[in-house]
């Protein structure tokens, strides 16, 4: 039996997501994070040591990590679904490409961008304050900002004549990139960047997605 462990406003609604277009049988349980602090529950360590979502039960199985839960479902219930065949080289490169891309180059820059935003915001004394918002505007001005700009002209180049990332079909590698192009689209302007926009735009609107948001509620990311 499939359990998805699922935290709120998390990466584990592309799981769901997965589960929904395999069209497989599971069960979800929810977890809610500290109103305080936005971490994961303390409880979410009884099923695996880190304590991080998501994470997939099957039976006596446990599987962590968003990639290599893909992996598993692929393996084990995909049927050659949501997937380039082996031969097709080409292809399964650039799948295998955006599979790593999406938590290895793009997400640490979407969590410095988040971090980094959320800085001066945090109760501190006031004559700590100007120092902390202006190392947090150094950072994000040097760093972060440029790397996001320049992930984003890839990205919509990228995107130049396709639907989905290998071309006119969805494959798993959308499901693997919909949560940072998601946070994306929550924390930068895409005014100059539609192709990303309307790629956000065509997940959202994606059937199996919606029985997303129905079974686990909107994905809400803080800007």
């Amino acid at each position: 039996m499939l359990t998805l462990h699922h935290l709120e406003k998390s990466r584990s609604h592309r799981i769901v997501w997965l589960l929904e277009l395999l069209e497989l049988d599971y069960t979800i349980k929810t977890y809610q994070r500290d109103p305080k602090t936005l971490l994961a529950p303390a409880e979410l360590k009884q099923v695996h040591p880190l304590g991080k979502s998501p994470i997939l039960s099957d039976d006596e199985l446990v599987v962590a990590e968003s990639g290599a839960i893909i992996e598993y479902l692929l393996q084990r219930y995909g049927q050659g679904r949501l997937q380039p065949a082996a031969k097709d080289i080409h292809s399964w490169v650039n799948y295998r490409y955006w599979l790593h891309y999406a938590e290895g180059s793009l997400m640490p820059l979407l969590l410095m961008k988040l971090v980094f935003t959320q800085i001066p915001k945090q109760p501190m004394p006031f004559f700590v304050k100007p120092v902390a918002k202006g190392i947090s505007g150094k950072v994000m001005q040097r760093l972060v900002d440029p790397n996001l700009t320049t992930h984003l002209a890839f990205l919509e180049q990228q995107l130049e004549g396709k639907t989905w990332l290998l071309g006119d079909w969805l494959s798993a590698a959308d499901v693997q990139m919909s949560f940072p192009m998601q946070a994306l689209a929550a924390r930068s302007d895409l005014t100059e960047y539609p192709r990303i926009a309307a790629y956000v735009q065509r997940i959202e609107e994606e059937p199996a997605w919606q029985r997303v948001v129905s079974k686990a509620g909107k994905l809400e990311l803080p800007a």
